[in-house]
Formats: C-alpha cells, structure tokens, sequence
C-alpha cells in the first residue's frame, strides 16, 4: 500500500528535534541488545536446544481515534474525522490474531500479527475540516459541529506485525525478564463517507466541504522498536504474571505496546488472561492521529521442541 496524501502539515522544530532524539536513543538501544551479549553466554548457548511456542488469541479492544484525510487541491478543505470510541466486536468484519516464539539459551525470537477488517458506523464523526483557500499556504481549522453530523461510516483494513530479537537478562526457576530490540509494521487502508445536515462553507465563500462526500487513504509504517518482557510466579502453585513493554518511532511519531496479564501453566503449555494496549501518532497533518486499541484478551500458548 502507498500513501494517497497530497500534502501534510510539518512538525515544529521542536518537535522534529525530539523525534531525532527517540530515533538515535532506539537505535543506540537496539545496537547495545544485539551485539552487547556477553562472550561467554553466546558460547554457552550454542548447546542449547530450541524451543518453540505458537499463541493463537482473542483480543477485543476499544477503539479510539481520528482520521485525517488529504483531498486533492482545488476541491475545498481536509477533514478530520473520529472513529469510536466503542467495541471492536461491534466493528469486525473479520481478523487473524497469532504469536509465536523461538528460544535458544538465553536468545530469543519472537514475532506478532494482527489483522483486521472493521467497519465504524455512526460511531463517528466529522470533527473539523481544514480552510487552505482563504490564505494560501495556511491551514484553518474549521469546526463541524456534532448536530449536523447525520451520518458516518468508516472501513479499515489494518495489518500490524511486529518481529524482534532479544537476549535474557534475568533467567531464574521462578523469573525471567528479556531485553528485546526489533521493528512493527503498521499498514492502514480506511475509506470514510458522512452525510451532514449542511455543507460547510468557507469565510470568503465557496465550500470547504459539501453535505455528503467520501475519501480514502492508505499508509505504511514501519518503525524500530526496545523493550522489555517477561514473567515470574505467583506462589508455589501454577499461576504467574506477564508483562511486555515496547515503544518505537520511525514513519510514526510514537508508538506502544503494554501487556499485563496472568498465565496459567498446563502439561501442554498455558493459558493466558491479559490487558492489551496498542497506541499509535504520527506527527500533525498525517493521517493516523492519536490511534488507540486496548482491552482485554485471551489466548493459548502451545510449546513444543
């Protein structure tokens, strides 16, 4: 998928300065967990056996949001629209959840994929849209307000699969904590339509934006990522706790991903209860702005040689 935006609104200086800052500290970090493992436990490893495990789960998450598109010059303003907040299951079309792992010694792989298709009506809404023919070169915001909204609807295509490598800092019978560097790809393709009760006109004359239209977009972003993850028991018994953290930036201006949860060992391997939050912005006049999905889930780890 290639990004269908015709232009954006850049980033203050700041802003950029601190986005350079994230970039250079990920990939330091990154650099550190992939070549930073000692000599010896690299020598100590290479006896040791894989092991692999395969996560089928459930995720049903709230999704929060806006979207704001570009629409080509000459054709009135850019719109920025919301999306939910509400319930995933309210939304699906369909969706494919999975996670896997490899593990040899104190080394690790480990990959995530989630895809979805979903469809947002009236969940929504037309928040504003942008006047850049008044003043050229400027970019107005114009307010719609929530009573003239009578109508909104939003399909996502969404894939984001994350893959990283890392290496075990803590590995006790009862504890384990991995330090992990890696990259998440976040591909997008939305189309929204809105039915207003008026269009919306610009100061001097002329419409920003008619009563009834549709647009679309699509992004790709990929983005390294650090983190941390890993579990430790609870009592004497087959319950412990998980946790992950990962942040990242690259084609977006931040993204993270939390997961605290309780797991619950079988002879074939576990049963995970978890909360998940996924969040994702990228910088001001893209098209992804302050993207959200948490909530809870539930899946089974299988664990095989």
């Amino acid at each position: 998928m290639r990004g269908r935006e015709y232009c954006a609104t850049g980033s203050t200086r700041s802003r950029r300065h601190r986005d350079k800052a994230l970039r250079r500290f990920l990939l330091h970090i990154s650099a550190a967990v992939v070549f930073g493992a000692p000599a010896q436990a690299v020598a100590d490893d290479q006896g040791a056996a894989w092991n692999y495990s395969l996560t089928p789960y459930i995720w049903l998450p709230t999704i929060d949001g806006a979207l704001r598109y570009e629409l080509p010059p000459g054709s009135g303003g850019s719109p920025t629209l919301s999306v939910g907040p509400t319930d995933w299951l309210d939304l699906l079309n369909s969706g494919l959840l999975i996670s896997g792992s490899a593990d040899k010694g104190r080394f690790s792989l480990y990959s995530d994929l989630l895809y979805l298709s979903m469809t947002s009506k009236n969940d929504g809404r037309v928040l504003s849209v942008e006047d850049t023919v008044t003043v050229p070169g400027t970019r107005v915001p114009i307010p719609v307000s929530a009573s003239l909204n009578l109508d909104t609807r939003t399909d996502l295509d969404g894939l984001a699969w994350t893959i990283t490598g890392g290496y075990r800092l803590v590995a006790t019978e009862r504890s384990n904590l991995t330090a992990f560097a890696g990259v998440r790809y976040f591909g997008v393709d939305v189309s929204s339509s809105w039915d207003l009760a008026a269009e919306i006109s610009l100061p001097g004359g002329g419409v920003a934006l008619p009563a009834q239209g549709q647009v679309g977009s699509d992004v790709d972003l990929w983005d390294a990522l650090i983190g941390l993850r890993g579990d430790f028991d609870l009592g004497e018994g087959n319950w412990s706790a998980l946790y992950h953290l990962d942040i990242g930036s690259g084609d977006s201006d931040l993204t993270w991903n939390a997961v605290l949860g309780l797991s619950y060992a079988y002879g074939w391997g576990d049963l995970l209860l978890a909360y998940r939050q996924l969040e994702y912005d990228q910088s001001p006049g893209k098209l992804i702005q302050d993207f959200s999905f948490g909530g809870p889930g539930v899946g089974a780890r299988f664990r095989f040689d």
